[in-house]
């Protein structure tokens, strides 16, 4: 008798595990094989047809992909006629961050606004400007009736950044104007994102905490009068408290991570989304899954976590040589997650310093000073001084290496006692300023979609019938 379609269909449907939605069966681990032998490419076509790989030469610079007036990146200097490798630069509108800083910092000021500002619209704002500036921001950080019940507190997510990325997409929902991409509504969606991240995040964590750690569910509302870093600390505490300087150094650090240049990661996919004509939220959503990479937004755990490591494996931290054994362990795959990766040392562009690190040196030093934590800062330090060394002579570079932010700011994080689920989100907090600047240049330039060339290497086959394929 002839089984019904439906019949043969909950057959299939047995032979599945439903109590286990994750399992890698063993059917999906031979056609794994297959797809893996389908997708390895020769390495040296690459070369043969002269394909830049990850948008960049043989000598690290990246392919000009396009222009922008919003940030630059600068590792080298002219001497001679002749490019040389300098202390880095980031340019925010034409200003150096370290100036910037140095300017909010002195007058005792928060920076984050401000500096959003400027990345915005192009311009410092006047003390009248960033006073209507903040409170329009501060009006904007309200979330939907019942969003941290019906949304944030569902499906609760233990990675944060794909609890955020949920959030974005969902308030696309909620908002009337969702597909509209004239530049008024596209900027009035990247204010209310950069005002609502911080909520989104603090209390995707606050879900994740309760519901899988077992933890106390509190969930604070923002200050108005509260800067965007104080407004973190608020929310996340249980008792809402903080020093001063801690605020403080929070601030900083959002400031340095919101915008670096248009060819990192994360903001080349804001552009590469954004000149889709897609929404604003489903463009955003987009440069958070690109910033969740290890490779891009998460290396400051990796950091924390060799650091753990490190503390329990070098009995002696001031010991120079017993410190650089350890570090040669870690080049060696020897130590810590066995990657042959030093984290936090190193970065695509910069070579004699990343001017972030530099800046954020001072503040986390006084910070560890407040913490009780000056031991730890001269370990850190030590291994900024000993791991550039030891990287030139175990391996062969074609540049100069020196810690990036990532170095500090995991151990910045873990003194503020953040969990570690945040770390990115913190990241994103800041960076959603820099992806806003750049979807709206890239809307205002109405540009043409973005579509690099891939060159097909397969050969044409002649169709085989069903039954003569082995």
């Amino acid at each position: 008798m002839k089984k019904s379609q439906n019949e043969s269909n909950n057959e299939r449907d047995d032979s599945l595990d439903h109590n286990n939605f994750s399992e890698i069966t063993p059917e999906i681990l031979r056609l794994a094989k297959l797809s893996e032998q389908a997708g390895v490419i020769d390495s040296e076509l690459f070369t043969k047809y002269e394909v830049k790989r990850g948008l960049r030469d043989l000598n690290g610079k990246g392919v000009l992909a396009g222009l922008t007036n919003i940030s630059d990146v600068r590792a080298t200097e002219m001497v001679n006629g002749v490019s040389v490798p300098a202390h880095g630069k980031l340019i925010y509108r034409g200003y150096d961050v370290k100036d910037l800083v140095s300017g909010f910092t002195k007058e005792n000021r928060f920076g984050f606004e401000e500096i959003t500002y400027l990345l915005l619209f192009d311009k410092l704002p006047t003390k009248e400007e960033l006073a209507g500036f903040e409170t329009l921001l501060s009006q904007y950080r309200t979330l939907p009736t019942s969003f941290v019940r019906d949304i944030i507190m569902k499906a609760p997510s233990k990675d944060m950044m794909n609890t955020l990325a949920r959030s974005v997409l969902t308030l696309y929902s909620y908002d009337d104007r969702a597909d509209d991409t004239s530049i008024p509504n596209v900027l009035r969606q990247c204010l209310q994102l950069i005002s609502l991240f911080p909520l989104l995040s603090i209390y995707g964590y606050q879900a994740y905490s309760h519901y899988h750690d077992g933890n106390s569910l509190f969930i604070h509302q923002p200050q108005p009068e509260l800067s965007t870093a104080e407004n973190i600390l608020h929310i996340l505490r249980p008792d809402s408290s903080y020093t001063p300087l801690e605020a403080k150094i929070l601030d900083i650090a959002l400031v340095l991570h919101m915008e670096h240049g248009g060819g990192n990661n994360s903001s080349f996919t804001t552009h590469v989304v954004t000149s889709s004509l897609t929404d604003t939220y489903s463009t955003i959503a987009a440069a958070i899954g690109s910033l969740k990479g290890p490779r891009h937004g998460g290396a400051n755990i990796k950091v924390v976590q060799m650091f753990e490591e490190m503390k329990s494996e070098v009995n002696d931290w001031t010991d120079e040589e017993e410190v650089g054994v350890y570090l040669k362990k870690l080049l060696h795959k020897e130590a810590f997650d066995h990657a042959g990766l030093i984290y936090g040392v190193g970065h695509a562009i910069y070579s004699k310093s990343d001017p972030r690190a530099v800046v954020f040196k001072s503040f986390v030093e006084k910070l560890s000073e407040e913490k009780g934590l000056h031991k730890e800062f001269a370990l850190y330090s030590l291994v900024e001084k000993l791991a550039p060394k030891i990287i030139e002579e175990e391996r062969q570079m074609y540049k100069g290496v020196s810690v990036n932010v990532d170095f500090y700011s995991g151990f910045v994080y873990s003194m503020l006692g953040l969990p570690i689920e945040l770390y990115t989100p913190i990241f994103a907090i800041a960076r959603i300023t820099g992806w806003s600047a750049h979807r709206l240049e890239e809307l205002a330039n109405n540009g043409k979609i973005i579509r690099p060339a891939y060159k097909p290497i397969g050969e044409e086959r002649n169709y085989i019938d069903m039954n003569t394929r082995s």
